[in-house]
């Protein structure tokens, strides 16, 4: 699967999130980047998703994937995407989707402050082709992973 099909030009609508996390940066970059703690908070409280369906290559140019079982009704979701850009500890740039059609995907931005106190600033950004309803329940849904994601760096 690859996603270069599509131009970034084309991706221009998206949402923006900053939170603010009560841990050093390299500790905020290892929830992105490690399989077993990004399967932990991924998906929420109401969200779950086996260590063993992950799989992750935090390169340039590298996969990763993941299978979700989302709510009560347990909806499997197969999530897959490439990193772009991956600058350690302060930027990951990668694509999401969960769709099978290659150009369907939204462009995922993270850069991680280090705010000199211990805390560390996550700057969050998803844009692509969503309608603008469709963003405000995506927005939602991170709100809910990164509430998961602050209960473990807590």
């Amino acid at each position: 699967m690859t996603d270069a099909s599509a131009s970034d030009d084309s991706l221009r609508l998206g949402i923006s999130v900053s939170r603010v996390f009560a841990a050093p940066r390299a500790e905020v970059w290892r929830e992105w980047t490690d399989p077993e703690a990004f399967a932990d908070w991924f998906g929420g409280s109401d969200g779950e998703v086996p260590l063993s369906t992950v799989s992750m290559d935090v390169t340039p140019g590298g996969m990763w994937r993941l299978t979700m079982f989302a709510g009560a009704e347990r909806r499997e979701i197969h999530w897959w995407g490439v990193y772009r850009e991956v600058v350690e500890p302060e930027r990951l740039v990668f694509t999401v989707s969960d769709r099978p059609e290659k150009d369907l995907y939204e462009l995922i931005v993270v850069v991680l402050t280090d705010l000199g106190d211990g805390r560390t600033e996550m700057a969050f950004e998803q844009h692509g082709r969503h309608s603008p309803e469709e963003y405000e329940r995506t927005r939602s849904g991170w709100a809910s992973f990164f509430d998961r994601l602050d209960d473990r760096l807590e």
